[in-house]
Order: structure tokens, then C-alpha cells, then sequence
């Protein structure tokens, strides 16, 4: 096992079980789960995030509707077909229970990966600067993950001007967004959400075996 891969994607979240765990898919004989985990933000608002578990987690765990969750693991991602096109599904991948911590801060996501496309920069019509960034995350199994990934004020300006195939250091909070998506079909535009990292740090790592 590759140490070095498994510490280049560290999520510990801890909040309210929003969803009753439903069967997902089956991978080599296993099968997964899916549920979905309320996380209380400083504002007041929520992050609605989907997570993963292996079903014997599931079964040593009391993972119920309403009850709080600490956790650890892993945000990945995989391509999935819906209505005939290629989209990039998010969810955190559970790999234990963690005791609850008042203290602790409930949404920590710390990845290191590479730049692979180029980022997007723009400002808000309040002027507040903003730059989406996707990043390449490696696992075990010559696997990667792809984050979305999106960066504020100063570390807006940063990472606009580095280029693809550069090796960053991240820190900061999974977020759900709801947005509205007008298809060409319907009238009426339909609500989405949308997953991504929100930056609160991030390094630009120069030398390869820094790490």
C-alpha cells in the first residue's frame, strides 16, 4: 500500500445523517452504499454531502437517519452515463468512524494533486475575485480522482497563474451549491447541486519529492 497516495486525500467530516443508506453499486463481489451527511456551516447554512461505505462498515456502524456522524476518508470521484453523457460524480468514500468532537472543525478536506485543466478566473458582480480549478488526485491502483475545486481573493490571484501540470497543495471544506439548469426540453429551469472544495490554503509544490 502506498502511504504517500493515501495522504494526498484526507477528509474528516463530521455532522447529521440526512439520508437512510440505499445500495449503490457492487465492485468485485463488494458492494457500496450511498447517504447523505448534513454539515452545519458558520453562516448558519448547510453542506449537503454525499458519501460512500463499504457495506461491512455499514454493518458495524449505526449509520440511521437523524443520528450524528464522525468520519474519515477519501473524496473521490468517477465518471458516470447519464442521459447518454459522460458526468463527473463526487462523494466521499467512508473508511471509519471517528468519535464526535464539539471542538473539532466539521469539514476538513486536505488534497495534493496536479492542475489538469486550465483554471478559470473571474470576478463576481460585486467585484469579489474567483478562480475554479480542477485537480487530479492520485490513488492506489494507478487511479485518480478529479476535484473541483474552487479558489477565493488572494489565493484566487495565485492560482490563476499556474499552469497545467503543476503540483498543488490544498486545504479547506467540501461544499454543496444548488444551481438552476435550463434544458432545452423543458420550460422550466430545474435545480441542481454542484460539489466542489472550497480553498482556504493552498502551495504550489516545486520540488517533486517534497512530499
Amino acid at each position: 500500500m502506498n502511504y504517500d497516495l493515501i495522504n494526498n486525500n484526507r477528509v474528516y467530516l463530521q455532522g447529521v445523517i440526512d439520508s437512510e443508506p440505499i445500495f449503490d453499486h457492487e465492485v468485485m463481489d463488494e458492494k457500496f452504499y450511498s447517504f447523505s451527511l448534513r454539515i452545519a456551516r458558520l453562516s448558519g447554512q448547510d453542506d449537503i454531502v454525499p458519501v460512500t461505505i463499504p457495506m461491512k462498515l455499514l454493518e458495524s456502524s449505526n449509520i440511521k437517519k437523524g443520528e450524528k456522524l464522525a468520519l474519515r476518508g477519501q473524496f473521490r470521484s468517477h465518471n458516470k452515463l447519464v442521459d447518454g453523457k459522460s458526468k463527473l460524480i463526487l462523494s466521499v468514500f467512508m473508511k471509519e468512524v471517528c468519535e464526535w468532537d464539539n471542538l473539532a472543525n466539521p469539514n476538513v478536506v486536505e488534497l495534493t494533486g496536479y492542475i489538469c485543466k486550465e483554471p478559470i478566473y473571474r470576478t463576481t458582480p460585486f467585484m469579489r475575485e474567483i478562480c475554479d480549478v480542477l485537480l487530479a488526485v492520485n490513488r492506489n491502483f494507478d487511479k485518480s480522482d478529479y476535484i473541483p475545486c474552487i479558489a477565493w481573493g488572494k489565493n484566487a490571484q495565485f492560482v490563476r497563474k499556474i499552469p497545467v501540470g503543476s503540483r498543488l497543495q490544498i486545504s479547506g471544506r467540501i461544499q454543496s451549491r444548488e444551481y438552476s439548469k435550463q434544458l432545452p426540453e423543458i420550460a422550466v429551469p430545474i435545480k441542481k447541486i454542484a460539489y466542489e472544495v472550497s480553498v482556504s490554503s493552498v502551495a504550489l509544490i516545486e520540488n517533486e519529492n517534497a512530499l
